[in-house]
């Protein structure tokens, strides 16, 4: 049996490699924002808008992903400022899976630019791994106008943090003989799940490398952080413990998450975020006529720190109203209400179609009603625009009530002028006269 081969492939501060790549490619525009101090972010309002990526001349001066535009100005006054295009990602991402799935029929995606591709066995058709990541990575630049790192390892973590070793437009192989060359040298917060307040932590335990993390006793790291100690210790030691899986076939569940552009800090604009993901998972779920059991939220603080939640429903569903009710009580249970949050998400699984699902007597009629409510609000939606209705959670705040929290025309670049049917349900929309 051949030796498991993975390739993790990164795009190379992504979404300021596909605004430049359709400037340049596209619009025949110069200079490329690559090769100028530039950033990704909202330039409209300098105190809440932060930087979404950024190229490296503006990592020259000291500019951060994720740091306030206003910061990132001080540090570097003659910084580009480019607008965020979310169709423009959304079509780029698609089109680098399409490509990857050209070279392997497993490919995992982990997020909008990440993916793992499963090339065990491969080495008769494309050689060997480095040879065939080299050819791959052109490929992906000579096609799409981007650069890529790829990560090769035998398991997906190690393929992962290879990536992570040196940018940009790099082939990196990180395999359990490279360890200590390669990466036990490194501070202990730059291993895959370890965040700040963990990296604190463990270097006051005199944990400072991943070296050190490594050679701990992991008995000692349970009693210490309980079943994350167990797991960092296993990935200092290039195992992935299980917590990287094999991407769950399509249908096994829903989720939606965004990164928002302030910190949450209060339970009314967190439930808000919530409330808006729950739109954008039950209208799919109802959608595809699934309905889902186990409901859990994510959430990210502003110090990257990690954590989530599950609950195990009474009965399937695909009612926004429920999930949402769900959400907000684990939200709850996990959270104070106080550190800051900068990412929520939700996914609901154990699924079955929505024909098979069985309620009890006390929630039949209840659910029926509810569930034609969805579904008529959906079908106004998909005739007049996300935006013909709306609860009125959202007339306050500025958290879009659908897109996970994103607004449609930043989702999809869409900005042509309504038709008439929609103006008027707007415009009813707007003297609070039809709200949900």
């Amino acid at each position: 049996m051949a030796e498991p081969v993975w390739f993790h492939i990164d795009v190379n501060s992504a979404f300021l490699s596909w605004t430049a790549a359709y400037r340049t490619l596209v619009e025949g525009r110069t200079p490329d924002l690559r090769d100028i101090p530039s950033v990704i972010a909202n330039d409209k309002n300098l105190r809440t808008s932060i930087v979404l990526a950024k190229s490296t001349p503006a990592k020259k001066y000291g500019v951060k992903t994720g740091e306030p535009l206003g910061m990132a100005r001080d540090k570097c006054p003659n910084l580009v400022v480019a607008e965020p295009d979310y169709a423009l990602y959304v079509s780029s991402s698609r089109r680098l899976m399409a490509l990857l799935r050209e070279v392997s029929p497993v490919v995992e995606q982990y997020s909008i630019d990440e993916a793992w591709v499963d090339m065990t066995g491969t080495e008769g058709l494309y050689g060997p791994p480095v040879l065939a990541a080299q050819h791959l990575r052109d490929r992906i630049f000579s096609t799409l106008g981007f650069t890529v790192n790829i990560g090769i390892s035998c398991n997906k973590l190690l393929a992962k943090m290879a990536g992570e070793l040196e940018k940009p437009n790099k082939v990196i192989t990180l395999f359990p003989r490279e360890l200590e060359q390669k990466l036990w040298h490194l501070p202990v917060g730059e291993l895959f799940m370890v965040g700040r307040a963990t990296s604190t932590r463990l270097t006051a335990m005199g944990i400072r490398t991943i070296g050190d993390l490594a050679r701990a006793d992991p008995a000692f790291l349970i009693r210490k952080l309980g079943k994350q100690g167990s797991m960092i210790w296993q990935f200092a030691n290039g195992k992935d413990a299980g917590v990287i899986s094999s991407a769950p076939a399509p249908n096994k569940g829903y989720s939606n998450a965004v990164t928002t552009p302030r910190d949450v800090t209060d339970f009314s604009s967190a439930d808000q975020v919530l409330l808006s993901l729950c739109e954008t998972v039950g209208a799919r779920l109802r959608r595809d006529e699934q309905a889902g059991s186990c409901l859990t939220v994510h959430l990210r603080s502003s110090s990257f720190e990690n954590w989530s939640h599950q609950k195990q429903l009474a009965n399937a569903t695909n009612v926004t109203q429920e999930l949402y009710h769900a959400a907000r009580e684990l939200l709850r249970a996990m959270w104070d209400g106080k550190t800051p949050l900068r990412q929520l998400g939700i996914q609901i699984t154990h699924l079955m179609d929505t024909s098979a699902r069985q309620v009890s007597l006390f929630d039949a009629a209840d659910y029926e009603k509810l569930s034609k409510l969805d579904k008529t609000v959906d079908a106004l939606r998909e005739k007049y625009g996300e935006q013909a209705l709306f609860r009125a959670a959202f007339l306050s705040g500025d958290t879009p009530n659908m897109a996970g929290g994103l607004s449609k025309h930043r989702r999809t670049g869409i900005t042509k002028p309504v038709d008439e049917p929609e103006q008027y349900v707007l415009a009813h929309l707007k003297d609070g006269k039809i709200k949900i």
